[in-house]
């Protein structure tokens, strides 16, 4: 049986909860479980039921449509490698296995993807529905099946929803997945038919956790409440080029030819031109930091129709719609990552010049939400000849539902992905009427459309959802912004208000694309050019893309990424009304976007750092890049291996992701250790970190004490000084009203409390956060080191190192009261934990479910911002939020000597051996072996079915 979950106050990881709808039907549902349970799974809940749903491995099965035999070899882990003669058997049969193992996963997720989770779980969804149908994935999925994609690529998606069906045929729920045997007794669902389109639209849910600034657009907007624009530009610094390298660092853009050219050259500090270069019409690349005192709407700003005069109430209006709109977005499910916060990942591939083997290794572990099952499936798709029927040899990971592979190599090539955090969305501000919306002075009609949404065991309930010329508005899906829209006040300056403010979205996955075509085209492409013709197709989400042949290394960016207006860069929400602001229609062309090919330095490393520096592009790709710590750490440890003719292993290449090395403790420890601490019990506490090697390993207690201290220098300096949009829930203080001129009296104050999901909260304390307190450390007597006196006996500060010194104290009796007075039993990993929840039933709820589906708690090593990159978020625990969500190394001397893993199994069926097999090696740091050539997946093969005609 699997261990309980249960953690105590302040230890369990991720949100506290969903709406009270949603609860509400989960309790429902649980219910119903201990019905057909009873007491040791009697009755309905019984042994044969738990196994019903477990996939045939052995023998053989008839699959209609097949044009010949197809072999599914199982190794010992339960990952499939399928053998076929044609790319339709091979895709097929695909879609049949992946079914067997994950199909109550790809169900939920295509519930989510088309809006309609009330179908499978009654009302408690209804809210969460309103909003995906605005955004409208499955619409913009059946648009590119119908006019953007190539026929193979409908033939391929085809095959595939016909071999789930084939999976389908004849079973019913509770056959299917354990899962349904509580959902046909509640409300009678029945799964139906999959198709091409359920597929597709899964790419535009990836697209949507991995969309870029959307957030940070909305925390700036916030901040302006309580911070004027000096302060919150001291939150958001410049990106640290001199210190942490961007990504592509030969080359740059060539004016005169209009392309990126890795040996190119352009006039110095006289880039010129169109589209949003830095001296002609278009928008000047800021890198990461933002100002908050240019047009639009932000604080300090002029926009176009609105004053300074009135910045006050304006200002007030935008912070309620966008506080509005966060609380909606923080409730939608995720998909891959955690509501767009802290997505990451490391790629890096090493030449061959500088390896053990001489060949290139290739690395690759994306960093998102932890989940049950594991977002990725691992699994190999095998032509028994490549020819022009079958093209395929190819061996990944792929997400459920999904045909091809995401990531991965084929017999020649290897590559993987990290997000670019290229800016593709932007929010707008629009003047709605009741016919319509302000635009260039006149009311142009809403484009609207009647959505239906079907309740199990309840009503449907219709919704209109209306679109302006930037996007649907996600205003209309909150009563909240409807409201404070209507009572809006503005002055004389602005446009007519009409019915109030809307909230508009401008995204690139919105539009119809070809990534779908770019996933096969990377399977079968066999050299650098037909990768990168691949890579041009992928259009959302915008990757970094890292590649590795037999004798080349080799980086690109793709993605549709959107030229914007002169003085428009995106980091805010615009002011919609203003044709200015509106998207040019013109994106960057792929031969423009950075690359790099076979660089000297013989390595490159992509680690959600800037891409390239500022002064070598024309165009601003974000203005929110990561801030590098991960992805310079990655560069000096393959530096100081290469260093005097060192050579890299495929070990060392695992060792290398295991770093857990604190770059954020290493700029503050000296400095700790200076404080002159009088408590003898804070005393020893502050020893622990005298000799520490700054290694977050899960029985390091100076690693649980220094993220502890972290932890409070980032309340005391930062978090208490934050609107309460922006502070975790729960977290009340008292502090002066809004919009006060001077400081208050102490009887003026108001208590305020936190708002924010304890995983989303601010600060969070990832590497921007790292860049904030290393701008401040020289100017000890920052406003910002200013914090007053706390419960009982604890110190105001004054300057930096007081504020230091009561982070030292209050860290210790934070420590004290989670983990005991004994030091000697502290430990990053009692801290440090790693859940595995069920996407649905196991989330909330009572611990029956809970102990029936999920599974933990694991004690983690690694952090925020490490290499190792289990994250935390500082604002509201020290419980893990994100993780490697798998690990793999390719060796492109010997690929059969490659290495993978993944967080949980192959399996979505909760008492399969193969739910969370992988799980201990993943939390150890092994990897498993990765058999490619015939002979090494025969000899790694335990299960064979053969699927016939």
């Amino acid at each position: 049986m699997p261990p309980t979950t249960t953690a105590s106050s302040g230890q369990q990881p991720g949100k506290s909860g969903r709406k009270k709808g949603r609860r509400a039907r989960l309790i429902v549902l649980v219910l119903v479980l201990a019905v057909i349970g009873g007491v040791a799974f009697g009755g309905y809940w019984s042994v044969s039921t738990v196994r019903a749903s477990f996939p045939q491995t052995k023998g053989s099965t008839e699959l209609v449509g097949l044009s010949g035999p197809v072999d599914v070899k199982r190794d010992s882990y339960g990952i499939p490698q399928i053998y076929a003669s044609s790319d339709e058997d091979l895709f097929m049969a695909q879609g049949y296995v992946q079914a067997q193992d994950r199909f109550y996963e790809m169900d939920v997720r295509r519930h989510l993807t088309s809006g309609r989770l009330s179908e499978m779980f009654g009302k408690g969804q209804v809210e969460d529905d309103e909003f995906l149908r605005t955004l409208g994935w499955d619409r913009v999925a059946k648009k590119e099946y119908d006019t953007k994609l190539s026929a193979s690529t409908k033939k391929y998606l085809q095959a595939y929803a016909k071999g789930v069906n084939a999976y389908l045929q004849g079973r019913s729920g509770k056959d299917i997945s354990l899962e349904y045997a509580a959902l046909a007794f509640e409300n009678d669902y029945k799964p139906e038919k999959w198709t091409p389109v359920d597929s597709l639209a899964w790419l535009k849910a990836m697209a949507w956790d991995l969309r870029g600034n959307m957030k940070d657009e909305i925390d700036r907007a916030l901040m302006t409440s309580r911070l004027g624009p000096k302060q919150i530009a001291d939150l958001y610094p410049e990106y640290p080029y001199s210190r942490n390298q961007a990504i592509v660092q030969e080359g740059q853009y060539n004016e005169l030819t209009e392309t990126f050219e890795q040996n190119g050259s352009s006039q110095e500090n006289g880039l010129s031109g169109t589209g949003t270069s830095t001296s002609g019409t278009g928008t000047s690349t800021s890198g990461t930091g933002t100002s908050t005192s240019g047009s639009g709407t932000a604080a300090g700003g002029t926009g176009t129709g609105t004053s300074a005069s009135t910045s006050s109430s304006t200002a007030s209006t935008l912070q309620s719609q966008l506080s509005g709109l966060n609380d909606v977005l923080d409730d939608i499910p995720t998909a891959v990552g955690v509501n767009g916060q802290g997505i990451g990942s490391n790629s890096w591939v090493v030449a061959g010049s500088h390896t053990i083997t001489g060949k290139p290794l290739l690395a690759n572990d994306p960093h998102l939400s932890a989940s049950l099952p594991s977002v990725w499936y691992q699994m190999g798709l095998h032509c028994r000849t490549v020819s022009s029927k079958c093209q395929y040899d190819v061996s990944g990971y792929t997400f459920a539902g999904m045909p091809g592979v995401i990531i991965g190599h084929n017999a020649k090539i290897a590559w993987g992905m990290t997000n670019s955090g290229v800016d593709v969305t932007d929010l707008y501000l629009e003047k709605l009427s009741g016919d319509g919306y302000l635009y260039g002075g006149k009311t142009v009609p809403f484009t609207t459309r009647e959505e239906t949404i079907k309740v199990a065991g309840g009503t449907s309930k219709k919704i209109v959802v209306r679109e302006t010329n930037n996007g649907p508005l996600l205003s209309d899906r909150s009563d909240e912004l409807v409201k404070v829209g209507k009572k809006a006040t503005v002055d004389n300056a602005a446009p007519d208000r009409g019915d109030g403010y809307g909230v508009a979205l401008r995204w690139t996955a919105l539009d119809p694309g070809t990534s779908m075509d770019a996933v096969f085209a990377m399977d079968r492409a066999s050299d650098w050019s037909e990768f990168r013709a691949a890579a041009a197709l992928f259009d959302v989400p915008s990757q970094n893309l890292v590649y590795a042949d037999s004798e080349n290394i080799g980086y690109t960016l793709p993605g549709r990424i959107p030229i914007r207006a002169k003085g428009d860069t995106g980091a805010i929400p615009a002011p919609g009304w203003n044709p200015k602001y509106t998207w040019t229609g013109k994106y960057i062309e792929q031969d423009e976007l950075p690359y790099e090919y076979n660089p000297e330095r013989g390595y490159i490393v992509t680690a959600n750092q800037a891409v390239v520096d500022k002064d070598k592009y024309p165009y601003t790709l974000t203005t929110d890049w990561g801030y590098g710590t991960r992805s310079q750490r990655i560069t000096d440890l393959i530096e100081q291996k290469i260093k005097g003719g060192g050579k890299v292993s495929t070990d060392d290449m695992r060792q290398m992701q295991l770093d857990n090395s604190s770059e954020i403790a290493k700029l503050l420890v000296p400095k700790l250790l200076k404080i002159d601490v009088e408590d003898k019990d804070v005393r020893q506490a502050q020893e622990l970190l005298e000799g520490w090697d700054y290694t977050q390993d899960a029985d390091s207690a100076a690693a649980a004490y220094f993220n502890a201290v972290w932890r409070n220098i980032l309340k005391l300096a930062f978090g208490n000084k934050l609107p309460k949009e922006l502070r975790v829930k729960g977290q009340c203080l008292w502090v002066d009203p809004v919009n006060t001129v001077g400081p208050a009296d102490e009887t003026d104050k108001v208590r305020e409390c936190g708002q924010r999901d304890a995983d989303q909260a601010q600060p969070d304390g990832g590497d921007r956060w790292f860049e904030v307190v290393r701008k401040l450390m020289d100017d000890e007597n920052s406003d910002w080191w200013k914090t007053p006196a706390g419960v009982g006996d604890r110190p105001k500060a004054d300057n930096r190192d007081e504020l230091f010194k009561r982070a030292l104290i209050d860290a210790r009796w934070e420590l004290t009261a989670k983990l005991g007075k004994d030091i000697d039993t502290w430990s990053w990993g009692r801290l440090h934990r790693l859940f595995l929840k069920n996407q649905t039933l196991g989330i909330e709820g009572p611990g029956f479910v809970q102990y029936m589906l999920n599974r933990g708690p694991w004690k983690l090593s690694g952090g925020e911002a490490t290499v190792n990159a289990t994250g935390w978020n500082a604002a509201g625990g020290y419980g893990v939020v994100w993780v490697p969500s798998m690990r793999m190394v390719v060796n492109l001397g010997d690929l059969d000597k490659s290495k993978w893993i993944n967080l949980t199994g192959a399996s979505g069926h909760a008492y399969s051996a193969h739910y969370t097999d992988q799980t201990g090696k993943w939390v150890k740091g092994e990897l498993l072996d990765w058999s490619f050539s015939d002979d090494a997946v025969d000899k790694s093969t335990t299960d064979t079915l053969v699927l016939k005609p």
